[in-house]
């Protein structure tokens, strides 16, 4: 076989292993894919309201509320599965599967190509439910063509890749599953600090630049462009290079781990 077939083989055998242990433990899934539609329903049911009253400076109306809320709450979505990506590498890491790996005839890429391509399946997958969720209480978006919203499920794939490779190295540098899921934390906590709820100018002045500089910020808002054709300015662009400098940084630290000499 050549370099290529076998690395394509190898790294689907990886995926098939990570989606069988997804689907034999789903218990950690099923909790960090919880956390989103619980805010969603929160923030829609209790705050929206007032939250869409303050946000519009008018009278109070929760569908214009909804509009705003969903596309936050789908990148947070996507940042809640990388805990459980952490955790998954971390345990391949410490249980010793990883040194069995490492004396198969094998390509060696394929281990962490296998966690990111299943992780960001998962992260995918738990998107389109969250999103079902957030159409079933009142999401519409009717002004989105064709194009946009392949342009949108593409962001979000787009995403999640990036955002997984970071959560592999963490997985990889972490000695535990629970230092794995600590370290991967401020991923999940990063969406909270940023247009998700309130748009940066409704925000205290020292507080804009942590949400504006941030990768969720931007990417929310070319998302709320793409499905609500809100103005996306130059945020589109940001995203991207968020993204591949992400996806670039991930790789090589991934793999640099990977191949350090275990102690």
């Amino acid at each position: 076989m050549s370099a290529l077939s076998l690395a394509v083989r190898d790294s689907n055998t990886m995926l098939r292993r990570n989606l069988l242990h997804a689907r034999r433990y789903p218990s950690l899934t099923l909790n960090l894919l919880l956390t989103p539609i619980v805010l969603l329903l929160l923030f829609v049911y209790v705050f929206g309201d007032v939250m869409s009253a303050g946000i519009g400076g008018g009278g109070a109306d929760r569908s214009e509320y909804i509009a705003y809320l969903v596309p936050g709450i789908l990148l947070m979505t996507i940042g809640g599965t990388l805990v459980g990506t952490a955790v998954s590498v971390s345990n391949d890491m410490t249980e010793g599967i990883i040194a069995r790996f490492r004396t198969m005839a094998i390509h060696r890429g394929s281990v962490l190509i296998g966690h990111v391509i299943g992780s960001a399946l998962q992260a995918v997958i738990s998107v389109v439910v969250v999103g079902a969720v957030g159409v079933a209480i009142g999401f519409r978006s009717t002004d989105a063509t064709v194009l946009e919203w392949i342009a949108a499920f593409g962001l979000l794939t787009l995403f999640a890749l990036a955002f997984t490779w970071i959560a592999v190295g963490m997985g990889m540098v972490s000695p535990s599953a629970e230092a794995a899921s600590n370290n991967a934390l401020p991923l999940v906590f990063l969406p909270l600090i940023s247009s998700a709820f309130v748009p940066v100018d409704a925000m205290p002045g020292w507080f804009q630049p942590i949400a504006e500089y941030q990768p969720f910020t931007p990417a929310i808002e070319t998302l709320r462009g793409l499905l609500l054709g809100t103005e996306i300015g130059n945020n589109w662009w940001i995203t991207i290079v968020w993204c591949l400098g992400l996806a670039v940084l991930g790789y090589f630290w991934s793999k640099s781990l990977f191949n350090r000499d275990p102690k």
